[in-house]
């Protein structure tokens, strides 16, 4: 019977401590996914929740899982002050965009380019809520179209809009003149018709012969 008490206090101490954990968690959200443009800049942002008040010990810690699966790099680490990547993909091309008195957290990535594919991950600790998600960006960098791909575009579909405009008034143009001649040929056509009926009416009054 003992042995049975005992363990029916522990999960009930284990469901209580569980239960604790969560309200006590930091909550992360995030985007998930972005999709930006290549050689441009990109906002990751990144808010959290507490059930404790944003304390001296608040930790950000952001990290990149590139799309093959690598090792984790860092991008960005706060603690009391933002900290820069000595070294690495994101030196000099990471700046902190966050607001700790509005939980916002978020950073720019400048100069996106196609290695930059994959996952960041958004990591906050808040003592003593040291327990909680992590956000997760899924960030997708897309090829831009260059400006002499966008005025040759341009260009062919003026040349084509253009010759469509063309041709469709060649072939009205012609429509009308065809129009024209045939009711030309029929006016001539009606014309003779009754320049040929006038003159059998002469020559049947002619043929009449005259009585004495």
């Amino acid at each position: 019977m003992r042995g049975r008490a005992w363990l029916g206090a522990a999960l009930v101490l284990g469901a209580q401590l569980r239960a604790l954990w969560l309200a006590a968690a930091v909550e992360v959200h995030t985007a998930k996914e972005i999709v930006a443009v290549n050689g441009t800049n990109q906002r990751l942002k990144c808010t959290f929740s507490s059930s404790s008040p944003v304390s001296q010990q608040l930790s950000v810690s952001w990290n990149f899982q590139p799309e093959d699966l690598s090792a984790h790099e860092p991008v960005f680490y706060y603690l009391k002050e933002p900290y820069e990547p000595p070294a690495g993909r994101f030196k000099d091309r990471v700046t902190w965009d966050g607001n700790i008195e509005r939980n916002d957290v978020s950073i720019i990535i400048w100069n996106l380019k196609p290695s930059d594919n994959g996952t960041f991950t958004c990591q906050v600790t808040n003592w003593p809520d040291v327990y909680g998600t992590i956000g997760e960006v899924r960030l997708r960098v897309v090829q831009k179209v260059s400006f002499s791909e966008i005025h040759f575009l341009a260009v062919a579909i003026g040349s084509a809009s253009v010759l469509m405009i063309i041709v469709v008034t060649a072939m009205i143009i012609c429509r009308q003149r065809r129009r024209k001649a045939r009711d030309r040929r029929l006016e001539a056509a009606n014309t003779e018709s009754k320049e040929k009926e006038s003159l059998k009416v002469g020559e049947e009054k002619e043929s009449i012969p005259l009585e004495d």
